[in-house]
C-alpha cells in the first residue's frame, strides 16, 4: 500500500504540529503549506511549501497541479476561508478535513455529555459562530455534490507552551509570588483538557478513512477536571499552593470584554464529551496524558528558559482589582 499523500495547511500550531509528527510516524508522505515562519520546527522528511493560503494565487503557483489523498486545514476560521479551500482543492483531494471547534456546540449545553449530534449554537462568541458557519458551507458542498469533507472539533487542546488559565504564564507567576489567582464562577464547573499528542493519535487515523466523509467528530480527553483542580494542578507543578478567589464570569467579562467573549462562550459552562464516535473508527484509541503530567511539562518548559516567563502587567493589574473586589475575608 502506498503512503498517504497528506497536505497540512498550517502545520506549526499546538494541534497541527502534533498531527504532522504523528502522520510522519505513521508513514504518510507529508507536505506542510504555510508562510514559512512556523513557531515549531517540522520533523525530518516533511516537505514545506511556502505560500499564503489567504492568497489563492500563491497556493496555485506553489502546488501546481498536485493532488493529495487528504488535505487538512488548521487555519480556516470563516466561511470565506472554507470557500477558498473549495476552489483550491475540489477535485484534487480524496478528503478535506476542516478543523472546527467544540465551542460551536450549544452553549450552555442542554445536556451532558456532549455528542456530535449536540446542536451547534453559541450566542456568546463570534469565533464559535464563524466555525459553525464554516461547517454549514461544507455540509452543503457534501450534500449537493459529494465534496469529501470531514469535520473535526477539538476542545481545549494544549501542549507544553500553553497554560490553560486566563493570563497564561502570568497566572503561574502570581501563584509563585504567593498572590491570589482568579477562577471564574465557583470553580466547580467541569472542563476537559486534551494533550495535543493524544489528539493527534486519534486525528491522523481519520485521514483517508472512507467512513469519515460527510461526518463530524470531536476528539477530546476523557480526563475531566474542575477549574479549581486545574489551578491546583498547575500550582503543584510549580511547587506552590494555589490561593484562589472566585469571581462571577459576567464580572470578569465586564472588566475584560475581549477575554470575556471566550469565557462566556466557552469556559464558563461545563464541557464533558462522549468520544464513542471517534473510537468507532479508531478502535482502541484513548487519551493517556492526565493533566497533572501535562502541567509538569508546561512548568518545566517555561522554567527551562527565563525569556519565556513573561508577565502581562496589564492582566496582572486587572486580577489585582478583581481580587480586591471579590476576596472573601
Amino acid at each position: 500500500m502506498s503512503a498517504l499523500r497528506t497536505l497540512f495547511i498550517g502545520g506549526s500550531g499546538i494541534i497541527s504540529s502534533a498531527c504532522v509528527a504523528e502522520a510522519v510516524q505513521r508513514g504518510h508522505e507529508v507536505t506542510v503549506l504555510n508562510r514559512g515562519s512556523g513557531r515549531r520546527d517540522l520533523p525530518e522528511g516533511v516537505e514545506r511549501v511556502v505560500a499564503d493560503v489567504r492568497d489563492p494565487a500563491s497556493v496555485r503557483e506553489a502546488l501546481g497541479d498536485r493532488e493529495f489523498d487528504a488535505v487538512a486545514d488548521f487555519v480556516a476560521f470563516t466561511p470565506e476561508h472554507v470557500r477558498t479551500d473549495l476552489e483550491l482543492f475540489e477535485g484534487r483531494t480524496g478528503q478535506y478535513v476542516f478543523i472546527s471547534s467544540a465551542s460551536a456546540y450549544q452553549t450552555p449545553p442542554a445536556r451532558l455529555p456532549i455528542t456530535e449530534s449536540t446542536p451547534l449554537r453559541n450566542p456568546f462568541w463570534q469565533y464559535s459562530r464563524d466555525k459553525a458557519a464554516c461547517e454549514d458551507v461544507l455540509v452543503e458542498a457534501y450534500r449537493d455534490r459529494g465534496f469529501p469533507a470531514t469535520v473535526v472539533r477539538p476542545s481545549h487542546t494544549y501542549d507544553r507552551t500553553l497554560v490553560p488559565l486566563d493570563g497564561g504564564w502570568s497566572a503561574v507567576e502570581r501563584m509563585r509570588r504567593g498572590q491570589e489567582v482568579v477562577v471564574h464562577g465557583d470553580g466547580s464547573s467541569l472542563w476537559t483538557l486534551t494533550h495535543h499528542t493524544d489528539f493527534a493519535r486519534a486525528f491522523v487515523p481519520l485521514l483517508g478513512h472512507p467512513r469519515t466523509l460527510g461526518e463530524a467528530f470531536h476528539i477530546t480527553s476523557d480526563d475531566v477536571l474542575t477549574w479549581d483542580q486545574i489551578a491546583h494542578a498547575l500550582a503543584a507543578a510549580a511547587g506552590v499552593e494555589a490561593r484562589i478567589v472566585h469571581v462571577p464570569s459576567e464580572q470578569i467579562a465586564a472588566a475584560d470584554p475581549e477575554r470575556g467573549a471566550s469565557l462566556l462562550g466557552d469556559k464558563t459552562h461545563s464541557a464533558v464529551f462522549d468520544n464513542s464516535k471517534v473510537r468507532s473508527v479508531v478502535p482502541g484509541w484513548t487519551a493517556t496524558v492526565p493533566f497533572e503530567r501535562g502541567a509538569r511539562e508546561i512548568v518545566d518548559w517555561y522554567d527551562a528558559d527565563p525569556s519565556r516567563r513573561v508577565v502581562d502587567e496589564d492582566w496582572n493589574a486587572l486580577v489585582d482589582d478583581l481580587v480586591a473586589r471579590f476576596r472573601i475575608g
